[in-house]
């Protein structure tokens, strides 16, 4: 098939209630709340309508390095609603960046299916195309971040495009074959998405420690909460070892009693995401 232009469909400020509003402030600050814009967008991947959102910052006079930020769960578990879209991109759009985020196809009205590291990589890859659009928007420089499912889908989409200055990865899975044999749950839930056609070869190709000496060198920050009970912290440790094998860029922060989410931690893990892209997204 083609290679499909990417393109927007269609565009819409969030605007929140005057409750909502209030909570973004308590929440996320001010700062983001006056400095910055998030949009819900549709975009065409692959010929496929795909949800999305774009944040920015208000001041539009100079180039801002880009930001693709990589969602957690599967299907419509773990799909970025509004509000929180409005909080967590104003954040990072608040730092100077223009971040760029998927809900990956099959999810949240997208068309097409959700293949959890297949073809929806290329949702990733096809909203990045669209920084092209904004003149603000300096697409010579990207940073890339994922959470949970969102990591592994961070992983995968290094291997197509090497080209980013840095990676963040929040409880992010490194090795999928071990993280779903070892339930019964989720191998019933992943062959129900991906196919029990080539069942195992799926999960090989998807699992990222696999593939560790194809990545690009950049610095990449890894942070798992220690009694993470979604993804175990091992998934973690076991890539930072590869990454010291191979002589990488990386530093491994793990937390004590933090959870999937780092929720007690949260002060702590947006500053080491800030202070990371300062330094090499920055410059």
């Amino acid at each position: 098939m083609d290679k499909i232009k990417s393109e927007i469909i269609s565009r819409e400020e969030i605007v929140l209630n005057d409750q909502q509003n209030k909570m973004i402030v308590s929440g996320w600050g001010m700062e983001v709340f006056d400095n910055t814009t998030v949009e819900k967008i549709d975009y065409l991947s692959d010929r496929l309508k795909v949800h999305g959102y774009i944040a920015y910052p208000n001041d539009q006079s100079k180039k801002y390095p880009c930001v693709m930020w990589n969602r957690g769960g599967y299907e419509n578990n773990g799909v970025i609603d509004q509000f929180s879209a409005r909080g967590m991109f104003g954040l990072i759009a608040s730092w100077g960046y223009v971040v760029f985020a998927s809900q990956y196809r099959g999810n949240a009205r997208s068309e097409g299916k959700d293949e959890i590291g297949g073809r929806d990589v290329n949702d990733i890859l096809n909203i990045m195309s669209l920084a092209d659009e904004f003149d603000f928007a300096d697409n010579n420089k990207w940073g890339i971040e994922g959470w949970s499912r969102g990591g592994m889908m961070t992983y995968l989409t290094l291997l197509k495009n090497p080209s980013f200055k840095c990676a963040v990865l929040v409880g992010a899975i490194s090795d999928l074959k071990n993280y779903v044999k070892t339930s019964d749950k989720r191998i019933s839930i992943y062959k129900n998405i991906i196919g029990e056609k080539d069942f195992d070869k799926k999960l090989d190709e998807r699992t990222i420690l696999n593939s560790v000496d194809k990545f690009p060198n950049i610095p990449y920050l890894i942070m798992h909460g220690k009694n993470d009970e979604t993804v175990p912290v091992e998934q973690s440790i076991q890539i930072a070892e590869k990454f010291k094998e191979l002589k990488y860029d990386y530093r491994l922060e793990l937390f004590e009693g933090g959870d999937h989410y780092l929720k007690k931690y949260r002060k702590e893990v947006d500053e080491l995401r800030r202070k990371w892209y300062e330094k090499y997204l920055s410059h």
